[in-house]
């Protein structure tokens, strides 16, 4: 279930630069900021899950070891 969710995570900061790429080409500059601002959140949020800790696991596979 978690490997679903940080896909989905990675396709929406994908398709959020693609998007802020759009909009920057029609000359808007406020939502491709705001959209490039939420990309950047969501990359931060996948590299605190994904980054081993103090070189043991990483907070995904505690979590995948986790008894639900």
């Amino acid at each position: 279930m978690m490997d679903t969710v940080l896909s989905l995570l990675v396709l929406a900061t994908v398709a959020l630069i693609g998007g802020a790429v759009f909009f920057w080409r029609r000359g808007e500059r406020k939502r491709p900021a705001l959209m490039l601002g939420m990309a950047f959140l969501i990359a931060a949020d996948l590299a605190v899950w994904l980054t081993p800790v103090a070189g043991g696991p990483s907070l995904i596979e505690v979590a995948h070891q986790a008894p639900d």
